[in-house]
């Protein structure tokens, strides 16, 4: 039998002590911060009752962003870097679920003659929209996040997303303190489009699902694709 190398034995021996070491036991740790959480939504619920739900639904948000790992960064990203489309497929699926449940709810303001909600966000659409999303595009892929995977990641303790969140709040200052002067000079020189307008409410719902079933089938051949050439 061919001996052992003192360096293999040496590398054998560190390994067994690192296994022998106990792990600690995050039990305690995990019982205090949930002691904490609901102490805190209790004093919460004594300052203002709105804010103790907005605690409640953050705390079952970031639960559900941890545990499926939801990130439409990583849902643009992932498709060039692994060739998965899992969570872009997840994604368009989701926008189909709501182009469907809001079409809804503002048909149903239309119909009753009653103000339809949510038209404040129509904007007008330009070569500033492209670029926007283009450099936002490129910084999240940077920062490893959007705004909720940086938060959630925040929350896992990940120092580097600290620091995408500190610059990211900076930034949003920032542009609040000049959105006035862009909406004036650049944003407002663009035409908004509200679909309905154009296609009818039905068209445009029509239209909206089958550009998603389009883009969601491109998704499914790609990682088709992707899995056969590795």
């Amino acid at each position: 039998m061919e001996e052992q190398k003192p360096a293999a034995i040496k590398r054998s021996s560190s390994r067994t002590r690192r296994e022998r070491k106990k792990k600690k036991n995050q039990l305690p740790f995990g019982l205090a911060v949930v002691i904490l959480t609901v102490l805190f939504g209790i004093f919460l619920a004594i300052k203002h009752r709105d804010v103790t739900v907005f605690w409640i639904t953050g705390l079952l948000f970031g639960y559900i962003l941890q545990r499926s790992r939801f990130c439409f960064t990583a849902s643009m990203r992932d498709p060039y870097l692994t060739g998965s489309t899992s969570l872009t497929r997840a994604v368009l699926t989701a926008f189909a679920i709501t182009t469907i449940g809001f079409a809804a709810i503002k048909y149903g303001a239309f119909v009753k003659g009653l103000p339809i909600p949510g038209q404040s966000y129509i904007v007008p659409v330009s070569l500033a929209t492209a670029a926007g999303a283009f450099m936002f595009g490129i910084g999240m892929v940077i920062a490893g996040g959007c705004a909720s995977g940086t938060l959630m990641r925040v929350g896992e303790g990940f120092q580097m997303q600290i620091l995408s969140l500190f610059f990211f709040v900076i930034g949003s200052l920032w542009g609040a303190h000049d959105f006035g002067w862009w909406k004036l000079n650049v944003i407002l020189k663009g035409k908004a489009v509200f679909l309905p307008d154009v296609f009818g409410w039905i068209g445009a719902v029509v239209l909206q699902l089958l550009i998603i079933a389009l883009l969601w089938i491109a998704a499914d051949k790609w990682e088709n694709r992707k899995n056969e050439e590795n």
